[in-house]
């Protein structure tokens, strides 16, 4: 079969091992300033013989609903991961969107391994394996659990001396170099049709572009996928969102406490404020990120409290349900009464007692709103009858590389 139909796409079987990668929190800024100072060879020569586009993600700008919209090449609206967190209105609790039951699309990776093509996906965080890899027949891994992977579980054994390094620290660069490094042995060894490589934003979060920290994080990334592309690899990079500072003129986190607002004005806890940006992983952001979800009490009414709401300082954007859900590609079932996005250099919190932000040993940078909307889409191969005048979106990386790259 030389075709696969995936959610209304159609992608054809790739003719050369093909990688697909998203670079968590990559701001294009972090790829321009680290190959002007010349810390990415092999970039500077790809952008120059291949394609780079600066593309939109999908709002919120967070991890799992742009994974998820890579590999089923549409918005969440259709495939129904829109943040890391929600709240279940069927048990009223506030839940991880980790397990695959959210999960209302077939995905891209699934669909090439029904039709005889190998498949293997490697994230960094373990929090994505399950969702990334459902129903998948292949190798699914991460690199926070890689010494606990088994033929059933994971497709796989013996990751750490595949390898040959050790598990990485999860507050690490290394949990990323480590999805590099085992996608480089695995194409080097198993040699995949296609493989999908996703890495975690703790240098992003920690490092602003063209910063040291930030420059040796794409110096390493960029040898590896150097020899990716010397075993003959198609290479399409993406970024799940960007990332910026969020940090008032004093250098300390600009922060609306958005359940304490509500509290003060409807009463405690009338009003329910959910953050997507909310993982167990939260000592580098402190779970603050620029978008929040808000279901109101039933005797509220919505255009009075989003009206309210918007003149509130570092609001950027506050629409109802319905808005929000047409206009950011929302499930309109799984976001509240009303939607938030903070501006640039602000984030939403909950109560300030909820936050720990203890952990923070650096300027805040975070993400969630229209301001990490922007990311980059490179490809390395040039790509004759695309059509340069189309909005293109991070979830258009499976249809560059394998129907117009190959």
């Amino acid at each position: 079969m030389n075709t696969v139909s995936v959610n209304g796409r159609t992608y054809r079987v790739p003719t050369s091992p093909t990688v697909v990668v998203c670079v968590d929190g990559c701001e294009p800024d972090y790829l321009g300033q680290a190959v002007a100072q010349g810390r990415m060879p092999w970039l500077k020569r790809t952008l120059a013989t291949g394609v780079g586009i600066v593309a939109d993600c999908v709002v919120p700008t967070f991890t799992n609903p742009n994974n998820l919209s890579i590999v089923t090449g549409a918005p969440p609206s259709v495939h129904g991961i829109c943040g890391n967190y929600l709240l279940d209105t069927t048990t009223n609790s506030e839940v991880m969107m980790n397990d695959p039951k959210w999960l209302r699309a077939p995905t891209i990776l699934a669909g090439l391994a029904d039709v005889g093509q190998s498949v293997a996906v490697i994230t960094a965080k373990d929090k994505l394996r399950k969702l990334l890899g459902h129903k998948m027949k292949g190798i699914c891994f991460s690199s926070e659990k890689a010494d606990q992977v088994t033929i059933g579980e994971n497709g796989i054994d013996d990751v750490l001396a595949r390898v040959g390094l050790p598990v990485p620290d999860v507050y690490s660069a290394a949990l990323s170099e480590f999805v590099f490094a085992a996608g480089v042995q695995l194409m080097a060894s198993v040699r995949p049709n296609v493989m999908y490589l996703s890495t975690t934003d703790y240098v992003q979060h920690k490092h602003a572009p063209g910063t040291e920290g930030a420059n040796a994080f794409y110096t390493m990334m960029d040898g590896y996928l150097g020899k990716l592309d010397a075993m003959g690899c198609v290479i399409a990079l993406t970024a799940d969102h960007g990332m910026n500072a969020k940090v008032a003129m004093d250098g300390t986190p600009d922060v609306v406490y958005l359940q304490d607002w509500f509290d003060d004005w409807l009463g405690l806890r009338r009003a329910r404020v959910i953050l997507p940006i909310t993982d167990p992983y939260v000592v580098h952001h402190g779970a603050l990120g620029s978008f929040a979800t808000v279901y109101l009490p039933a005797d509220v009414d919505p255009v009075v409290a989003r009206e309210k709401l918007a003149a509130l300082r570092g609001m950027e954007s506050v629409r109802g349900r319905a808005d929000a859900a047409a206009h950011f590609e929302l499930p309109a079932d799984r976001i509240g009464d009303l939607v938030v996005v903070s501006e640039r250099s602000t984030v939403i919190g909950t109560s300030a007692s909820k936050h720990d932000l203890t952990g923070l040993d650096a300027p805040l940078r975070s993400h969630g709103g229209v301001s990490e909307q922007r990311v980059p889409l490179i490809v390395n191969r040039p790509l004759p009858g695309l059509d340069r005048d189309r909005r293109f979106r991070n979830f258009d990386a499976f249809d560059l590389a394998l129907n117009y790259a190959q």
